[in-house]
């Protein structure tokens, strides 16, 4: 295997994570927790997302989190919005890195936007514009890319077209997101190889969920391809609200873990990772379904028992 000596992480869970938790979490708990995983290692963190607070409460204190944190030289807080609006709220909070989403199935835009594809993506444009402008790092992601539970498949040259429109519009880094956790590891080398055929010096980074336990499986896919840039979940937790029984983001510390035993370079420290881990399980009150952070590194070694 042709594999990558560095990989670079962003943490989704205080966004990607946390919107799917019912239960009130305090502004000072998710503060913490953004503030713990850049102490971490982490390179990127998405700290909340810009959306309607009627559909996504939990994120409704987004602009508290972002103005709350204490931020540690050479980490990017990431923001998502869906439209112009949610940049100005970001902007306004001081996020340096913006995610803008589009999703390639028409059927879960609806869902997601109650707009089309088309639509959202001529919204945009300005957007890309104006963000670069301040000196934010744009990434714009095209989700559903991998399959949707609607629409079913969606065709190579659909998302080859989206990515070539974030290209003509600007932006710093284009994100392939399986948003219901579809894909396959084949199915990950094949886009990801004709992306990188066609824009070699493009930033490209993949966003997996584990929906059907392929999440891992489908990096190493990435990674062959050599995509370095990958979004990940502490804990495992998250998941996408708008798609059938759609469980959570692949774990950040499975990740970690499975990119060190490569001899991949994160710059994350695994065990500082997992303590922030237990920290949230604990502070939540649900079980986390990361595997590392129960059973420890595979280096880890314990004394036998016996008398």
């Amino acid at each position: 295997m042709h594999l990558p000596k560095k990989v670079t992480i962003c943490d989704v869970g205080p966004r990607d994570g946390l919107q799917t938790i019912c239960t009130a979490i305090t502004t000072a708990a998710k503060i913490k927790l953004v503030e713990g995983l850049a102490a971490a290692g982490l390179a990127r963190v998405e700290a909340g997302s810009f959306v309607n607070p009627r559909v996504m409460p939990q994120m409704a204190d987004s602009g508290a989190v972002l103005a709350g944190i204490i931020r540690r030289p050479g980490v990017r807080y990431r923001a998502l919005a869906l439209n112009a609006r949610g940049w100005e709220q970001a902007q306004a909070a001081g996020a340096d890195h913006l995610c803008l989403v589009v999703l390639a199935s028409e059927t879960f835009q609806q869902k997601n936007a109650r707009s089309t594809v088309a639509g959202v993506m001529a919204a945009y444009a300005p957007v890309v514009t104006a963000a670069r402008a301040q000196g934010v790092y744009v990434q714009g992601s095209v989700g559903t890319a991998f399959g949707c539970p609607y629409e079913g498949a969606i065709a190579s040259g659909r998302i080859l077209d989206l990515v070539r429109q974030w290209v003509d519009y600007g932006a710093d880094e284009v994100s392939l997101a399986d948003t219901t956790g579809m894909a396959d590891p084949r199915q990950v080398l094949d886009l990801c190889t004709r992306v990188r055929e066609r824009w070699p010096a493009l930033a490209l980074s993949l966003h997996f969920h584990n929906t059907r336990g392929l999440g891992l499986a489908n990096v190493l896919a990435g990674l062959q391809a050599g995509v370095t840039i990958y979004d990940a979940s502490v804990g495992g937790l998250g998941g996408c609200p708008f798609a059938p029984r759609a469980s959570g983001n692949i774990c950040t510390e499975d990740l970690v873990h499975m990119l060190h035993c490569l001899g991949i370079e994160t710059g994350i420290d695994l065990e500082q990772l997992c303590q922030v881990a237990s920290w949230l399980e604990a502070t939540l009150g649900l079980p986390l379904s990361g595997q590392v952070m129960k059973a420890g590194p595979r280096w880890q070694t314990h004394r036998g028992g016996g008398a």
